[in-house]
């Protein structure tokens, strides 16, 4: 038989008899305390999942003793900026022995299953009046945005005209470069000609 539970913020898979260490507990040395935040229970090959908590299920443990962890080196550095720094960390911890696991709540589990979906059943009444006072308010959007288009129509109207009156003037720039040019190659034949005549 084992147990998930959780003990000082993590969690544990424990055995009876087995001894472990955990953060640093508020109780004396030969104390017995007792954890309530039992996840899981294996009782056999039977299983026993609670959502999130087993009710009624707890592990009883002894505190054996307090004292500190493993020296842990915590440095830090920054390259090319000269940073260094070191700083050391040793946990304070406990060490307990799991005196005995009790599962109960098993069929307290199955009847508060069901009494979330008879609450769930109740429910939709309320939300089903809520929901026309919801669907008053969205009414009144839809006239500000109805007039909100008809300015955004004048303003993409007033944008193509603009653009094709800038197009037609710079068409006649075009046209009249190449007339410009185009009277110098006359003049130039004429000047040809005048030399065979007078040849």
């Amino acid at each position: 038989m084992y147990a998930v539970v959780e003990i000082a913020g993590q969690q544990f898979k424990v055995a009876k008899d087995q001894r472990l260490y955990v953060h640093r507990l508020n109780a004396k040395e030969g104390d017995s305390v007792d954890f309530d935040n039992v996840l899981l229970v294996d009782n056999g090959g039977k299983v026993n999942v609670g959502a999130p908590a087993i009710s009624g299920a707890r592990v009883t443990a002894k505190v054996l003793g307090h004292l500190k962890g493993d020296k842990v080196i915590v440095f830090k550095k920054k390259r090319r900026k000269g940073y260094q720094k070191s700083n050391g960390h040793r946990q304070f911890l406990t060490q307990i022995e799991i005196q005995k696991i009790v599962e109960k709540g098993a069929s307290k589990s199955t009847a508060e299953k069901s009494k979330p979906k008879e609450e769930a059943k109740a429910k939709p009444e309320a939300k089903a009046e809520s929901k026309p006072k919801a669907e008053s308010k969205p009414k009144a959007d839809p006239k500000a945005k109805a007039e909100e288009k008809p300015a955004a129509k004048a303003k993409s109207e007033s944008k193509p005209t603009a653009e094709k009156k800038a197009p037609a003037k710079k068409a006649p720039v075009k046209k009249d470069a190449p007339k410009s040019e185009s009277k110098p190659k006359t003049e130039a034949k004429k000047s040809d000609d005048e030399k065979k005549d007078d040849k």
